[in-house]
C-alpha cells in the first residue's frame, strides 16, 4: 500500500517517523550514549559519554567535539531518535527538563507547535 502524501496544513501537525524509527538512527544513538550536559548558552547541550571516573565523566559536546569533566549528577539521559518532535511529552522515556526542553524546541522549529504534556497542577488544571 502506498503512503498518501500529507495535505499543506498536515505538515505542522505529524512527524515522518521513517527516518527515526531505522534501525541505523536507533543503533547510532545508543553507540554514541548520547546525554544532555548543562549549558550556560544553550541551557543543555547534546554530548556523549566518553569516559566515568567516580562521580566525574568524561563527555564529548555533539557540536564542536570539545571534551569537558562534568559531575554524574548533572547529565540528563537524552531519548531515542524514535521519541523525536513526540506530540505527547509523556511518551518520552526519559522525561527530564533537557529532553522536554529540546522536544519543545525542536517543535517549534519545525512548525509543530502544539504539544501536550499530560502534566497537570495542584488544582486540576492543565498546566
Amino acid at each position: 500500500m502506498s503512503k498518501k502524501a500529507p495535505a499543506d496544513d498536515e505538515k505542522f501537525l505529524f512527524v515522518d517517523k521513517d527516518f527515526l524509527n531505522s534501525p541505523m538512527a536507533q543503533a547510532d544513538w545508543s553507540a554514541k550514549k548520547l546525554v544532555w550536559v548543562p549549558s550556560e548558552k544553550h541551557g543543555f547541550e547534546a554530548a556523549s559519554i566518553k569516559e566515568e571516573h567516580g562521580d566525574e565523566v568524561l563527555v564529548e559536546l555533539a557540536d564542536n567535539a570539545k571534551k569537558m569533566t562534568v559531575n554524574k549528577d548533572d547529565i540528563q539521559k537524552m531519548n531515542p531518535p524514535k521519541f523525536s518532535k513526540v506530540e505527547d511529552m509523556a511518551e518520552l522515556t526519559c522525561l527530564n527538563e533537557a529532553s522536554v526542553l529540546h522536544n519543545i524546541r525542536e517543535r517549534y522549529f519545525s512548525g509543530l507547535i502544539y504539544t501536550y504534556s499530560g502534566l497537570f497542577c495542584c488544582g486540576g488544571e492543565p498546566l
